[in-house]
């Protein structure tokens, strides 16, 4: 579907892709206090499905509660919004939810504190790039991360790392496209601590000596429901999983790693800082949490189907 017939919700009303608009001094484009969330479209055998729906709408109501945003819409409503707005955009494949302050303000604490709620449902590449074809995370090539030294990830007594709000992306954003311009892929934060925190957007796991799957604990990262995911994967496959902080020196030591996230998937490591991590190529708990994972999206794994809401059978699971 070309970009011009894609239709937004917003506030509920549809609207066309092109006048879903925002003033330029609006308080969220200005201040940076949209907060949003982001979820996957899978084409499954019962048709176009979302991955755990009731998840990514749990973690949207966190971070406007953590923002203090005054939302009116209900969980209800937003998750509905969500499934209308999927079967008015069909061939999508991803699901932008939005809170925002459309107002134009002076002040940093609005005069006017309407919340507006946006809900998009498009093809990210084809409607954003006018490109139609979208590759397998899977068949990509293992990362080249660069450990990011001077800027750390957010701090609690900051802004939470649970909250997914515009203004939190500005140090990634700049960490990224600086390692970008000398060869790396993308980068992982340290914490005010010194130890392992998370990506721009996504959450990091490695693979030990012992062959434990280790990742950050939940207070120092963003709440990922891709991360949430394979660690429960990972413990119905019976993997050892520990949550608990991390030293980058273990990164560097580890025998497999990789990245998660609703655009990454699940997406190998293959160095960090030039230093190969493993064999340098997807290791075997990483390849079998990657192919369950998969099946898992694609509605082949009936042990998780629960995950998937069916779009037209709203009744389905989260």
């Amino acid at each position: 579907m070309e970009k011009n017939r894609r239709l937004i919700w917003i506030d509920g009303k549809f609207v066309p892709w092109e006048e879903a608009t925002v003033h330029v001094l609006s308080h969220s484009h200005q201040r940076g206090s949209l907060v949003f969330d982001y979820l996957a479209v899978y084409d499954t055998p019962a048709g176009p499905s979302v991955f755990r729906l009731n998840e990514h709408v749990e973690r949207f109501l966190i971070s406007i509660d953590l923002v203090g945003l005054p939302l009116s819409w209900t969980r209800e409503n937003i998750t509905e919004a969500i499934l209308d707005t999927i079967r008015q955009n069909p061939n999508c494949r991803a699901v932008k939810i939005s809170a925002y302050l459309a107002s134009i303000e002076v002040d940093i604490v609005p005069a006017n504190a309407h919340v507006t709620l946006a809900v998009a449902a498009y093809d990210p590449i084809g409607d954003v790039y006018g490109r139609k074809e979208l590759e397998e995370t899977q068949s990509k090539r293992p990362l080249k991360i660069w450990l990011e030294k001077e800027i750390r990830s957010r701090r609690k007594d900051i802004l939470p790392p649970q909250a997914k709000v515009a203004a939190a992306y500005a140090s990634p954003m700049a960490a990224k496209w600086s390692a970008r311009r000398r060869g790396f892929d993308d980068v992982i934060f340290v914490d005010a601590d010194g130890n392992l925190a998370e990506g721009p957007t996504n959450n990091v796991f490695l693979v030990d000596c012992k062959g434990v799957l280790r990742t950050p604990p939940d207070e120092t990262v963003l709440l990922g429901v891709t991360r949430k995911s394979i660690i429960e994967i990972a413990g119905a496959l019976g993997y050892q999983v520990s949550e608990a902080p991390l030293r980058p020196e273990e990164l560097l030591s580890s025998k497999e790693a990789f990245i998660t996230g609703t655009t990454a998937g699940l997406w190998p490591i293959g160095s960090v800082d030039g230093q190969v991590i493993g064999a340098g190529s997807p290791g075997f708990i990483t390849k079998t949490l990657g192919t369950t994972f998969r099946e898992i999206i694609q509605g082949e794994n009936t042990q998780f189907s629960h995950w998937l809401t069916t779009v037209f059978d709203s009744s389905a699971g989260g």
